[in-house]
């Protein structure tokens, strides 16, 4: 009895994980499956712990966005922000060192050891606008488009750096992913317009 149950688990963890990509602990608890027969899944190189209570198959194939899959399934209410949502969009050759996720005002911010976040505040209603919705490993993760992205950098210019926010204005215009007039409605909602007009104007009377 104790081993067809064992394999019937086994079969849920395994067939949940290709269909979700990746799942939490207490999803697959949720579904019958114990924490030590996922123990045991690990042990045996079946699936992989990729954070603390977080698993995906080990032979699953991987994305370079890889990591915004974790951090959407560990922060289930956040939006992928700023430079990581530049990064995603390929508006910058840098690669963040932590992953930015935006979360409600009153949100609870999670203790993460891993994947390194790093979080921003929006209330509930600009949390839910302008979100595009992704789908990486298998889970399907929000992230700010890239008009809202340039606005939103132009906001916390002053830590994630001035130069970044023009690199994303720069590339979002010349690769044509963002129109200027899309921009400025951003700019306006995020109260930046003032900071951002010049950049916007000069970039788009030399196109």
């Amino acid at each position: 009895m104790g081993s067809k149950l064992s394999s019937s688990q086994r079969d849920l963890a395994v067939t949940h994980l290709k269909a979700a990509g990746m799942a939490r602990l207490s999803e697959l608890i949720a579904l019958g499956v114990t924490a030590s027969t996922v123990s045991r899944l690990v042990q045996e190189g079946v699936v992989a712990r990729l954070a603390r209570g977080l698993y995906q198959l080990a032979d699953a194939p991987f994305d370079v966005n890889h990591t915004l899959a974790e951090v959407s399934k560990l922060v289930p209410k956040g939006v992928i922000c700023l430079t990581s949502a530049l990064a995603f969009h390929g508006l910058t050759d840098q690669i963040p060192p932590k992953i930015w996720i935006a979360i409600g005002l009153k949100e609870w911010r999670p203790r993460l050891a891993y994947p390194p976040v790093r979080f921003a505040r929006f209330s509930d209603s600009r949390l839910h606008e302008d979100v595009g919705y992704h789908v990486i490993d298998g889970v399907t993760v929000p992230i700010f488009d890239v008009a809202r992205t340039i606005a939103d950098l132009f906001r916390y210019r002053q830590t994630v750096g001035v130069n970044v926010a023009l690199e994303g204005l720069r590339e979002s215009l010349r690769q044509k992913k963002a129109q200027p007039s899309e921009i400025a409605r951003q700019a306006v909602k995020a109260k930046v317009w003032n900071v951002m007009e010049p950049y916007v104007s000069a970039l788009t009377s030399d196109a």
